[in-house]
């Protein structure tokens, strides 16, 4: 095990709970600015977290009930490195609608400009929406996806390696044919470090063949350590020991007894249209969950009907985990089962900072993370809690730095330096 978390935060707009932008008073176009932005970078900071991880989605959609960020990534970046000395910032860009050169160099310079603090989250984009943006009738199959994501990777990689060389790159692959010379060079770190967080097959031997970091999605203890450790035996295998770190998605709700923790919880819930949980189980069992009776187990049929991962958009991997969590729990009536899906996406605590911590430290030394990508209920508010009484304890577990000892987000998480020719995605 690592002798640190490595622990990241998934800025999610306002909040990880759908109505966290009803609380207090926030103005509208308050994702539009920079304040927003920054007082959660710093409480990211303070809380020594090793970076921040924004998710993107190039479409437009409706921002009720749950409004999102609507600025791009990379710029987003930028702007928080230089309102932040330590903190590193993983952007997620598509490999699906992007040009390989062109985000190779943008994602390098940017890389350069923020002192080696930049990390790139791989997405092969699976949102329907997002096609008609860029003029095409619907997204390429999962599998196709997954091949254009690993010859988009290597094609940048390449790019990457020539910076480190003389400039001049050539990459002949399945779906991109590129040579030129690019006048980017290295960054602090070499070039930025690699996440990825596709769970199914595919999604996971890309991870296993360049990721240095893996966004996961787990709900048991035991099935966490199973991922963890055959993930990284896949890597090893592909002579690449001790990656990727695993950060497993966690919810918090934090508050200084159980009781104040789950008003807060309550609350927040109780601003949020009744069928808005429905709908996000409804993309999990392949069927509309606002037509079930909410006092009445899910029927089997449907639980047990077969599942065409290219028929539904969501994430497969999400999707499977959340299956067998489901199937675990055949008696529960859909509102339990809702109750119970609060993390939308993660596995989710709502108590004290002192659960939360032992929590934590239990999966860390199970061995089922390396650390976690965490998901606050509200921004800054909850991340600005967590800094100031969840890391302290964590700090007194001796499982969290007490100080930024490194530069580079590389070095942060524990990647390792780049390998020269090693760049290549093979």
């Amino acid at each position: 095990m690592p002798e640190h978390l490595t622990l990241n935060v998934n800025l999610q707009g306002f909040g990880q709970r759908p109505a966290a932008w009803q609380l207090g008073d926030r103005g509208g176009d308050a994702l539009l600015g920079h304040e927003h932005w920054i007082a959660s970078a710093k409480a990211a900071e303070r809380g020594l977290l090793d970076a921040i991880f924004f998710a993107d989605q190039p479409a437009a959609g409706n921002p009720n009930p749950r409004p999102g960020s609507q600025l791009e990534p990379i710029a987003l970046a930028a702007l928080l490195t230089g309102a932040t000395e330590h903190v590193g910032v993983i952007a997620s860009a598509s490999s699906t609608y992007n040009d390989p050169v062109e985000l190779a160099e943008r994602l390098l310079g940017t890389d350069v400009v923020t002192g080696g603090r930049l990390g790139w989250n791989i997405v092969t984009t699976y949102n329907p929406n997002v096609s008609g943006n860029f003029g095409v009738a619907s997204n390429p199959d999962r599998a196709t996806r997954y091949r254009i994501a690993a010859d988009f990777v290597a094609a940048v990689r390449t790019v990457w390696q020539a910076a480190a060389d003389d400039g001049r790159y050539e990459h002949e692959g399945e779906f991109f044919r590129i040579a030129g010379t690019t006048p980017v060079r290295s960054s602090a770190q070499g070039h930025p470090v690699l996440f990825q967080a596709g769970g199914s097959g595919p999604g996971r031997d890309l991870a296993a063949r360049v990721a240095d970091g893996v966004f996961t999605v787990e709900l048991t203890l035991p099935k966490a350590i199973r991922n963890r450790r055959e993930l990284q035996a896949a890597a090893a295998a592909l002579g690449r020991p001790g990656l990727p770190k695993v950060t497993p998605g966690l919810s918090l709700v934090i508050g200084s007894t159980e009781e104040e923790a789950r008003a807060r919880f309550d609350d927040l819930e109780s601003r949020v249209p009744d069928d808005y949980a429905l709908g996000a189980l409804s993309n999990v069992i392949g069927h509309d969950a606002r037509t079930l009776p909410l006092d009445e187990p899910i029927p089997t049929e449907i639980l047990d009907a077969p599942w065409d991962p290219d028929a539904h958009a969501t994430s497969a991997g999400y999707r499977l985990t959340f299956q067998d969590w489901i199937q675990e729990r055949r008696r529960s009536t859909v509102r339990e089962i809702v109750r119970d899906f609060g993390g939308y996406g993660a596995r989710i605590i709502i108590g004290t900072p002192e659960r939360i911590a032992d929590d934590i430290e239990r999966w860390f030394r199970a061995g089922a993370a390396d650390g976690f990508n965490l998901m606050l209920d509200a921004f800054p508010e909850g991340l600005e809690l967590f800094a100031d009484h969840v890391a302290p304890l964590l700090q007194a577990k001796g499982i969290h730095k007490r100080e930024y000892g490194t530069t580079t987000l590389r070095d942060a998480i524990g990647a390792g330096p780049v390998r020269g020719r090693a760049l290549r995605a093979g």
